[in-house]
């Protein structure tokens, strides 16, 4: 069977863009792109398009952004498009008028390998969960998030110095090569999806919080570690300063860990004048960038030069 594919692309940031660039380049035939509306965003406020806008208005794509999904305005207008296709990366929920819409289905790239790490943040808690691996899945959507039968994947390997930045360009890059894949085995009519296995025990990759985003200080300077890394260069790990009596909200982007025996409170600091310890479970997290409230990051040699730590100062 053969299909002459017409497809609506759905996504907002950077990593949906290194996908959509990947289908136009390769010639497909995108009739839409749905992506976020315009947002004002710093001081002047100043409306603000997503990366994917960016992008289809300079390959004058046409483009939809709703605010309302159910909309139906909005349906009326993606009905119009004609499409017999919808590929997802990195957009919202659907609702099911829009999943069910299109002929041939509408499929997700999802930054993990299914049924692991389903959620918003699945290229994080890899990191922060020490996996020696994860990938890319293509799926189509159903009524739950992340569920739907899996049509392809791919692997990736985690690397021990990965942080969340260079995964995802690794996955983005992936991505990209799976969603070609997925549409060519889906317009020969080879695609064979499989409904997810849910036997096991299955991680999830929930939105990140303020809460769940704080370092504690008495885990083990691996898992730290890895915490830092899982969450540069956003959101960011964090961890309130206690010193000269001020608390002050400090973001840590770079870490290293130095294993050590020491009879120190998690969290107390030893600075010096070229480098910041914290103690944790089993040594010292190794400080490399920060960033303390209204200044911007910086590399710890820095902060040293002009930035004094007393003596019982800590990080909790």
């Amino acid at each position: 069977m053969q299909n002459d594919l017409r497809i609506v692309f759905m996504g907002t940031p950077d990593f949906a863009v290194g996908v959509l660039k990947e289908m136009v380049e390769a010639g497909k035939n995108i009739v839409g792109v749905i992506t976020a509306p315009d947002k004002p965003a710093g001081r002047g406020r100043k409306l603000m398009t997503s990366a994917v806008k960016e992008y289809a208005t300079s390959k004058s794509l046409t483009v939809l952004q709703p605010t309302n999904l159910k909309d139906e305005s909005f349906l009326k207008e993606l009905k119009s498009l004609n499409a017999n296709l919808q590929v997802v990366v990195a957009f919202r929920m659907l609702p099911k008028a829009v999943w069910k819409m299109p002929e041939l289905g509408t499929f997700n790239l999802h930054a993990s390998l299914l049924p692991q790490y389903r959620g918003a943040a699945p290229i994080n808690w890899a990191i922060i969960n020490k996996e020696e691996k994860t990938g890319v899945t293509t799926f189509f959507i159903d009524e739950k998030i992340d569920t739907g039968s899996i049509i392809a994947n791919k692997e990736v390997i985690i690397e021990e110095s990965e942080t969340a930045d260079t995964l995802h360009d690794k996955l983005m890059r992936k991505g990209a090569d799976l969603v070609l894949e997925t549409l060519n085995l889906i317009e020969k009519g080879n695609a064979n999806p499989k409904p997810q296995p849910e036997s096991g025990s299955l991680k999830d990759a929930p939105k990140l919080t303020p809460e769940n985003t704080r370092i504690d200080w008495s885990q083990s300077g691996e898992d730290i570690d890895a915490f830092i890394r899982g969450l540069s260069p956003y959101p960011v790990a964090w961890s309130l300063l206690h010193n000269n009596n001020e608390d002050l909200k400090t973001k840590i982007y770079a870490a290293r860990f130095e294993k050590d025996t020491h009879e120190q409170e998690p969290g107390f600091i030893q600075a010096s004048k070229k480098e910041l310890k914290v103690a944790c479970l089993d040594g010292y997290i190794i400080i490399k960038e920060i960033q303390l409230p209204g200044k911007r990051k910086m590399e710890v040699s820095s902060l040293l030069n002009g930035y004094s730590f007393s003596d019982d100062s800590k990080l909790s």
